[in-house]
């Protein structure tokens, strides 16, 4: 069954682990269709070169690390935001893979500074009597604000670009060969885990008469897990062992060939003059 046919197919999720499970697996592939759909869209990011592309969003995203002030990260982001709007992703999509969770890992890392930070008090929790100052609350703005600017042109890279076209781009800028073959081993380990346990949890909830008990459940998801692990690690052998026999040396080869244009480099060199603005201003 291919994966298209596979996803079409609608499942209740509202049941026991394997259901549920088995949805989950099938969002992740349901996502990764998504973002190729994306990249064909006739949209701003979607035309420009992956070369020009890569270099000018890899920029903004020092650009946000460099920044030291809460206004420039605002400016920074709210351009991400109009980026995404010109290139036809939706801000919800952003949300859910990017904001979302940034907000919720940073933010775990971020409130100890709001109270370790010392400076000039603002409020105190009550009960605790544990003081916020000013410094921490800037201290926390920042590394949030970094984390989700940062996090936004990655993923803007992401869904405009097609994977293969992103390695071929970092190749042609010098990036060793061997950390593009690891990049792109890893993401086809990535879908070859996820097609494998799909196919593993849809074939065994086929085959129960009932939901599993939490003792059973937990079984069952254990001895999964090893058979997956080894499945998945025998099958990505195999087409590893394949494109080495067939002349695969880590470096990619697409019938497409990159094409720079006008537009490219009128989209490059503001990108590349912002951090360099923001090294003067503070130099």
């Amino acid at each position: 069954m291919s994966e298209q046919s596979f996803i079409a197919g609608g499942h209740r999720h509202g049941g026991h682990f394997a259901e549920r499970l088995v949805h989950g697996l099938q969002q992740a592939l349901e996502h990764s269709l998504d973002a190729e759909a994306i990249s064909r869209q006739r949209g701003l990011l979607q035309g420009l070169d992956p070369r020009i592309k890569l270099l000018a969003l890899l920029s903004l995203m020092i650009s946000g690390i460099l920044a030291s002030q809460l206004s420039t990260l605002l400016l920074l982001f709210c351009f991400a935001v109009l980026l995404a709007l010109l290139s036809q992703v939706s801000l919800r999509r952003l949300y859910r893979q990017a904001w979302l969770s940034v907000l919720l890992f940073s933010g775990v890392i971020a409130v100890p500074a709001l109270f370790l930070v010392p400076g000039d008090i603002l409020f105190r929790l009550p009960l605790l009597h544990w003081g916020i100052s000013l410094q921490g609350l800037r201290s926390a703005a920042f590394l949030l604000g970094r984390a989700e600017t940062s996090a936004s042109y990655a993923l803007l890279l992401m869904l405009t670009t097609p994977w293969m076209h992103v390695l071929k781009a970092m190749r042609s800028l010098g990036v060793p060969v061997l950390l593009v073959a690891l990049l792109g081993m890893t993401h086809r380990y990535i879908f070859v885990l996820l097609q494998t346990a799909s196919q593993m949890f849809e074939a065994r909830r086929s085959r129960m008469l009932a939901p599993p008990s939490g003792r059973l459940a937990r079984q069952v998801v254990a001895a999964s897990s090893g058979v997956l692990l080894s499945k998945a690690f025998q099958l990505s052998s195999e087409v590893h062992l394949a494109m080495v026999s067939r002349g695969y040396r880590g470096d990619i080869y697409l019938l497409h060939t990159f094409h720079t244009r006008r537009r490219d480099w009128c989209a490059l060199l503001p990108a590349l003059c912002v951090p360099l603005l923001i090294l003067w201003k503070h130099a």
